[in-house]
């Protein structure tokens, strides 16, 4: 049973009614096929750049961070990773999400958190429930301060979101994947890379159609069984960066 269908707060019809319109969305060729269209524009366009979150950029589809927050209520994470930093936005919207809960911490990991961005997220409200640590999300010694600090919590969600090719999606996974806790997800982002036109040109990044977090999740789950794909969730969104990137450990 997908983590969708196990939603609580609704009307039991209201919630069959949703089951039923999400498996139709799944099936919904033209609809999925507008979907991707409309997200390599958005791409062109910069749209997930217009947004923030209480003041903080924050460089997401819309879709996505409401998917989020519902993760983060369904899973009630203790501690919630997440490996690229940028403006600290999606940081600063999970550690208001788990105030809200009443418990938790992030900890957010890039390899350049620049000074301003540091200031901005260490002065927010929000920042008691914030480690940040800064360095190379696949260098050893940074995954072995993150494992500090993870050590001992009961529920684990992590969230990839920092270099997008293949090798260093893989390294993460296979460093931070492990960490997560049964019931509770790997989210990978910018998997829809793998999904552009085929004559999309990646002109200023490293990776490209065949070199990122997609084939890097294929790749990871040949010999993962513990972890399985939620389509549920990309079913629901639709509009999302991060197709196959919704990982359920079992």
């Amino acid at each position: 049973m997908t983590y969708f269908e196990t939603t609580p707060g609704a009307h039991a019809d209201y919630r069959e009614e949703k089951r039923q319109r999400i498996g139709a969305l799944a099936k919904d060729e033209e609809f999925r096929r507008l979907s991707n269209q409309w997200r390599a524009m958005a791409l062109d366009r910069k749209y997930m750049n217009n947004f923030s979150w209480w003041s903080r950029p924050l460089i997401q589809l819309p879709g996505d961070m409401v998917a989020m927050q519902e993760i983060v209520l369904a899973v009630q994470p203790d501690i919630i990773v997440e490996c690229g930093i940028a403006h600290g936005g999606a940081v600063l919207m999970y550690a208001s999400l788990l105030e809200m809960l009443g418990k938790g911490e992030v900890v957010g990991v890039d390899v350049d958190i620049r000074a301003h961005n540091r200031q901005a997220i260490e002065s927010h409200p929000m920042a008691k429930r914030v480690t940040l640590i800064e360095g190379s999300s696949t260098d050893a010694s940074t995954a072995a301060k993150v494992k500090e600090r993870v050590a001992g919590k009961k529920t684990v969600l992590v969230c990839l979101d920092s270099n997008h090719t293949h090798d260093h999606v893989l390294k993460e996974l296979e460093l931070y994947a492990p960490l997560v806790t049964s019931g509770s997800y790997c989210v990978v982002f910018d998997t829809f890379i793998e999904d552009m036109p085929d004559d999309f040109v990646w002109t200023d990044r490293p990776w490209s159609k065949g070199d990122n977090p997609k084939t890097a999740i294929h790749a990871y789950l040949k010999s993962h069984p513990e972890f399985e794909i939620d389509k549920s969730i990309e079913d629901k969104v639709l509009l999302t960066s991060a197709p196959d990137g919704f990982l359920r450990r079992k």
